[in-house]
């Protein structure tokens, strides 16, 4: 099962949708990690989904450290392996993983020592919810590195073109977490009820499981390529190529939590059932957004071993190709969040306050929802070939701009907790729009002319 696959050659349509499927397949094993989560941690009320969505904040900022190697693991594999320079590919993996490793202990650590002033950044308020929000961050704080190094390993899997292996083994995490969260949270014969910390536990658990499993398929793969020896000399030099590539990702990312982190505080405001409507919101909304991801990531894989064998031809098709899919998503998307605001919000809630102010969020974001995937679709293609700079910039300028739009929309305007929502909202359109326009200028504008990209 782990053998890397050769992507610069066969039928660009069925190559692409052959890797893509079980990425994307991946990316809503994640985003049914997290909804999962929501369901069961309704169950117990608008407090403890604002307690975990606050807390949860961490978590989603972790992913920018992750990015950091996650970037250049996938990269750097897809472009050696399509020059035949599988040593190569390999030493990028392992050091791709030792930086992993060494953000994760000190993201951890950073996490359980200041637990209590990062949770109180948000000025909850009650004391209840601040409470349950500090212990759930306590217990994903102690099971960080295996949260770090999932997501790693699978960037290793995608960048060899193998995409399967990772889906199936993310899968099988996903269906342990889905067992393990009503036992955790509401209890089960001997086992007492944890409530929201038996969420955290449900997932740290899972984790560790499907860690134990990459590590087994790994070291059992008839494949060399995936024989890697972590304990072997740490590469500096390597390390500093990875963060070049991954930086401008992974301050993107970052900058992108951070603000989010402002924005829910501008949203408390008007009390725990917004902090729920809009955790609960976004975490609906990523049935589109990461399904995109995953076939960003893809074109990633695609873009950057075709990119390594110098098809150039190749990649443009690839792109065009995967841009009219992701099209279809954002359309089919709009037209789900939109029409189907409500009975998808009181699938996990009943509250009716919350549930009027997340259907409320949905429609409004369901606006930007092909924007979204246009984004997301052109920072794959710029991520295979190398270049994170250009995505990163649109990116963090156009979210930055978010905080005061949602001060200009919900208060100048009067838009009260809506105007929040189309901040969000015309960001995203901007994004996806500018993006576009860089790619056709620094890529496919150049390639026309001389056939090649640089």
């Amino acid at each position: 099962m782990g053998e890397k696959v050769n992507l610069t050659h066969g039928h660009i349509g069925a190559t692409l949708t052959k890797l893509a499927l079980p990425i994307m397949g991946t990316s809503f094993v994640q985003m049914t990690y997290n909804l999962t989560d929501m369901f069961w941690v309704g169950k117990l009320g608008s407090n403890s989904v604002a307690a975990v969505g606050t807390a949860g904040f961490f978590a989603w900022f972790s992913f920018s450290l992750i990015l950091l190697s996650k970037i250049g693991a996938e990269v750097f594999v897809a472009q050696h392996l399509g020059k035949e320079d599988e040593e190569g590919a390999k030493n990028y993996a392992r050091s791709a993983i030792h930086l992993n490793m060494f953000l994760a202990v000190l993201y951890g650590a950073f996490l359980l020592s200041m637990r209590h002033p990062l949770i109180s950044f948000f000025n909850l308020g009650d004391p209840e919810v601040i409470g349950l929000a500090t212990g759930y961050l306590s217990i994903i704080a102690v099971g960080v590195l295996f949260s770090f190094i999932n997501p790693v390993f699978t960037a290793i899997f995608n960048g060899s073109g193998n995409s399967r292996t990772p889906f199936l083994i993310n899968l099988t995490g996903l269906g342990l977490n889905m067992i393990l969260d009503p036992v955790f949270i509401h209890g089960f014969g001997p086992l007492k009820p944890m409530g929201v910390y038996g969420a955290g536990y449900a997932t740290v658990l899972a984790q560790v499981i499907v860690t134990v499993i990459f590590i087994i398929i790994m070291a059992t793969s008839r494949d060399s390529f995936f024989k890697i020896n972590i304990f072997k000399r740490i590469d500096l030099s390597r390390i500093k190529i990875i963060i070049k590539l991954g930086l401008p990702v992974g301050i993107q990312n970052g900058l992108f939590s951070i603000i989010g982190m402002v924005l829910a505080r501008i949203i408390s405001v008007y009390g725990p059932e917004a902090i729920a409507a809009q955790k609960l919101g976004s975490q609906i909304e990523s049935i589109s957004w990461m399904t995109a991801s995953g076939y960003s990531t893809a074109i990633s894989a695609f873009v950057g071993q075709n990119y390594g064998g110098k098809k150039y031809d190749r990649i443009m098709k690839g792109y065009f190709s995967g841009l009219r899919l992701m099209s279809f998503i954002g359309i089919f998307a709009m037209a789900l969040l939109y029409f189907f605001a409500v009975p998808l919000f009181t699938i996990f809630i009943n509250d009716p306050i919350t549930v009027e102010m997340g259907a409320s969020y949905l429609m409004i974001i369901a606006f930007s929802q092909w924007f979204a995937t246009l984004e997301i679709s052109n920072q794959g293609a710029f991520n295979g070939l190398g270049k994170t700079f250009y995505p990163s910039v649109v990116g963090i300028v156009f979210n930055l701009l978010r905080i005061p739009m949602a001060y200009f929309f919900s208060q100048d305007l009067g838009l009260g907790l809506d105007g929040v929502w189309w901040a969000i909202t015309v960001s995203s359109i901007f994004k996806g729009l500018v993006l576009f326009a860089f790619f056709y200028l620094v890529v496919i504008r150049k390639y026309r002319k001389t056939g090649e990209i640089s």
